[in-house]
């Protein structure tokens, strides 16, 4: 049943993204790309440029509904007469007044045994935090504060709409480079056969996941320096060794961070998969921590 629901909210999301953008295109004047004198490159960036800033933000603006469908997050009422759920809400509140939020982020807990949290929504003033159950579980208030202090620190350095810029940018570029490199491929085989450029689609498709892949290895780079940012600003907000604490208890709980909710999320969670590699979007925890240490 929960795979049933990511699904269609995947179907849901890319349809009104589809639909949208096209209606862009159509509003804004963009003309056909391709046509018998060759390529457009005008024409091209504009369509590239609309496609892979237009996408990444729409999905921006949902990224509060979609995490809450997608892993099943509870908001928690700040009235709630359940003294831990309270406490949690109250301590998200005074890290947020201490960042200097202009409104109170949304909180809100996911079940699950994982041990993790993260922070998402379109801007400084519509954010969510949520923890999961087994975080809750598995840490004491001091290591909370910690986990707490950092999800606070990511929205306050706007790092979901960097996110997002960065991966419009990427998306538009390789848009652009497999759109030009498989006309040439195409054309050039045509020139000297006599054939069709019809497998220009084939080309492109293949060389926009080349392109894609080297483009995840920039933003993972990113998201590294991004946490070790959010790291310092949790330390500051919760305090050094409250924040080292945390990292020692996700250290600790590393085989329970589950990642679930695909990556769109995952990138957005206080602990990522361990090991690294250039595909990393978070550092090794032990490498965290020594940062934190040498901190004065």
């Amino acid at each position: 049943m929960k795979t049933l629901k990511r699904i269609t909210l995947f179907i849901a999301v890319n349809f009104l993204i589809l639909v949208t953008l096209s209606v862009t295109l159509q509003l804004l004047g963009v003309r056909p790309y391709l046509s018998a004198r060759g390529l457009d490159y005008g024409a091209l960036m504009s369509f590239c440029l609309i496609w892979g800033m237009g996408g990444a933000f729409i999905s921006l603006a949902l990224s509060r509904v979609m995490a809450k469908w997608m892993m099943g997050v509870r908001v928690i009422d700040p009235g709630t007469p359940d003294p831990a759920l309270a406490g949690l809400v109250r301590t998200v509140h005074r890290l947020a007044g201490a960042a200097g939020l202009p409104k109170m982020p949304e909180v809100g807990f996911y079940p699950g045994p994982e041990v993790n949290a993260f922070a998402t929504g379109p801007t400084r003033s519509r954010a969510l935090v949520a923890v999961s159950a087994g975080l809750l579980e598995a840490m004491d208030q001091e290591e909370l504060e910690g986990v707490l202090g950092h999800e606070i620190a990511h929205i306050a350095n706007g790092d979901m709409v960097t996110m997002t810029l960065l991966q419009g940018v990427i998306n538009a570029f390789v848009m652009f480079l497999a759109r030009v490199i498989s006309f040439f491929i195409a054309n050039r085989g045509r020139d000297e056969e006599g054939g069709s450029a019809a497998p220009s689609y084939l080309i492109t498709f293949l060389l926009e996941m080349v392109f894609s892949a080297l483009g995840m290895i920039v933003v993972a780079a990113f998201s590294r320096r991004r946490e070790f940012r959010a790291d310092a600003g949790g330390a500051g907000l919760a305090g050094r060794e409250k924040m080292i604490a945390a990292l020692e208890a996700l250290k600790k709980t590393a085989a329970r961070a589950d990642l679930s909710g695909g990556q769109a999320v995952a990138t957005l969670k206080i602990s990522g998969k361990r090991g690294r590699n250039l595909f990393s979007t978070h550092p090794p925890l032990a490498e965290r921590i020594a940062r934190l240490k040498e901190m004065r």
